[in-house]
């Protein structure tokens, strides 16, 4: 037996697949007609993942539910949302690390905002920058990690879609936060110069030459208009609540206001470049 929220996770995911089965589509056909991905209809449906009320939203509206049955999933997804939390002992359903839930989560919204203080946002990350911090959350395995980084890795072509769009303000501080070598960096900044250069993608850095205009106790992610997605050690939590979501909104719109971007934005990542590679020299002589 699982935890009470896991158990509920497999009750909303049974109810979701029945249906689905019921108005005779495949998990593919489904995932076209709500605008997500595939992987996150299997995961719901297999109880692997939490879905935001948006997405169940979408798949809602892609199975076609009538107003009664659109009511009795909603309220499985808040029991999943009520039930008593995990414990830091519980295993995760699949077995991943955390951060792969806000994968899913990113990948079927439109609009996503995020705001960094400390790790690169997880849209951004190289493949071993992304390993490092798979590595860092308790009980991961190898095999678990090497999964969430394939998975971290594929999710990042949503940036390329037309129709999307990104925003990212970092603080000075999370480029100069390093895992790793000074190679590693290099390579991870310079990744962040050819997501920058995107139509979809807008890069903002808060230079740490001027003040912040409030201090962050963490990072967080908007997705959309509805909801935030908050990443801790151990889980990701996604908070659709209106008034929770307009103060983060808010608290996004100063850091943003505050942040350059464009060529003062390249100007400063390429400075950040420079000191890594004097480093990398250093360490190599």
């Amino acid at each position: 037996m699982g935890s009470e929220r896991q158990e509920r996770m497999r009750a909303l995911g049974v109810r979701l697949r029945g249906l689905r089965v019921e108005a005779g589509l495949t998990g593919a056909v489904l995932a076209e007609r709500a605008g997500v991905g595939q992987p996150t209809v299997s995961k719901v449906e297999n109880g692997r993942m939490v879905p935001s009320p948006d997405v169940l939203g979408r798949l809602c509206d892609g199975l076609g539910l009538d107003a009664p049955t659109v009511r009795e999933v909603r309220d499985l997804l808040i029991a999943v949302e009520t039930a008593a939390p995990d414990t830091p002992d519980t295993p995760r359903p699949d077995g991943a690390p955390a951060g792969t839930l806000l994968d899913d989560a990113v990948r079927t919204a439109r609009l996503v905002r995020s705001f960094q203080c400390v790790v690169l946002p997880a849209m951004l990350q190289s493949a071993e920058y992304a390993r490092h911090v798979f590595q860092s959350a308790p009980g991961a395995t190898p095999e678990a990690v090497g999964r969430a980084v394939a998975t971290r890795v594929e999710r990042q072509s949503v940036l390329y879609e037309p129709g999307r769009e990104s925003v990212f303000v970092l603080t000075e501080g999370v480029l100069r936060t390093w895992p790793g070598t000074p190679s590693l960096m290099l390579a991870q900044l310079d990744r962040l110069l050819a997501v920058e250069s995107l139509s979809t993608v807008r890069l903002g850095v808060l230079p740490w030459t001027r003040p912040v205009p409030a201090l962050p106790r963490h990072g967080f992610t908007l997705l959309d208009r509805t909801a935030v997605a908050v990443e801790t050690l151990r889980d990701e939590r996604v908070l659709d609540d209106p008034a929770e979501v307009a103060a983060y909104e808010d608290t996004f719109t100063c850091f943003e206001e505050a942040a350059v971007f464009g060529a003062e934005a390249r100007e400063l990542v390429l400075g950040v470049m420079k000191d890594f590679r004097n480093l990398d020299e250093s360490t190599t002589r």
